[in-house]
């Protein structure tokens, strides 16, 4: 326990304990919020395998030991799937999960849903729908974490940075998954994309996803990172200097659509 206190402290700065001064009545360790790419870039077989890899994640006793390891021993837990914008349909509500049994039910809700995929890809759209549901739970977190998954870079609606930069003034850290299984429209690597462009606050990293066999491992250490605040090699952390084009994506749209 001592252990993780201290490890909480470290990864802590003044902007992420302001967002948990707030009027939720439920204490959590953490506020979490699973955004993932439902875009038409990714392949059936790779959504499938995504789906999967959240629903096994959510339940492996890694994970469920990670939040009984944690201060309070619960997380908050929402849900969705975007493109273009959010899918509203496959919006699972803030649950509270404290062990296997609460963890496989919210799984279970994961899996009713059915899947599609939709065109564009809005990662501005994922951060800004997640740090609105932030004020819609009864949760008080110690930390709040938008965890955005996706294999291209912003294409649609506002541009990713500001909406990124309002996010992080909330309070709100950003990490992601990096589905870099086929070459990105980038023109950089997507995890250096997410890096420079999309994640950030205390703590913040991206995680490449480089073969579709690494879905599910990825999806597994990536949650248990988000609770532990422990960091694998692999992962990346946020840039200090945002050396990437962050409208490259929107760039390569206007692009194709003048031809």
């Amino acid at each position: 326990m001592l252990a993780t206190l201290a490890m909480f402290l470290s990864l802590s700065t003044a902007p992420a304990l302001q967002s948990s001064i707030r009027t939720g009545t439920t204490e959590v360790d953490v506020e979490l919020i699973l955004a993932v790419d439902v875009s038409r870039s990714m392949d059936w077989d790779e959504l499938q395998v995504q789906r999967a890899g959240y629903i096994a994640a959510l339940q492996h006793p890694d994970f469920i030991n990670a939040i009984q390891n944690g201060l309070i021993g619960q997380i908050a837990v929402a849900y969705y799937e975007w493109a273009g914008g959010v899918y509203t349909d496959a919006v699972v509500d803030w649950q509270i999960i404290s062990n296997a049994e609460e963890a496989a039910d919210f799984a279970a809700k994961l899996q009713a849903h059915s899947q599609t995929g939709l065109r564009g890809t809005s990662i501005s759209s994922a951060i800004e729908f997640g740090a609105n549901l932030f004020d819609q739970n009864d949760y008080q977190g110690l930390r709040q974490v938008i965890d955005v998954s996706g294999d291209g870079p912003n294409n649609r609606g506002l541009p990713v940075a500001p909406s990124r930069d309002k996010a992080l003034s909330e309070g709100i850290i950003i990490n992601g998954l990096a589905i870099m299984i086929r070459p990105s429209m980038a023109m950089v690597p997507l995890d250096k994309y997410y890096a420079d462009c999309v994640i950030g606050g205390p703590g913040a990293f991206v995680l490449p996803v480089k073969k579709i066999e690494d879905f599910a491992p990825a999806i597994r250490r990536k949650l248990v990172m988000e609770i532990s605040g422990l960091l694998p090699a692999e992962a990346i952390p946020a840039s200090v200097e945002q050396a990437t084009d962050c409208m490259i994506g929107e760039k390569i749209r206007n692009d194709w659509d003048n031809r």
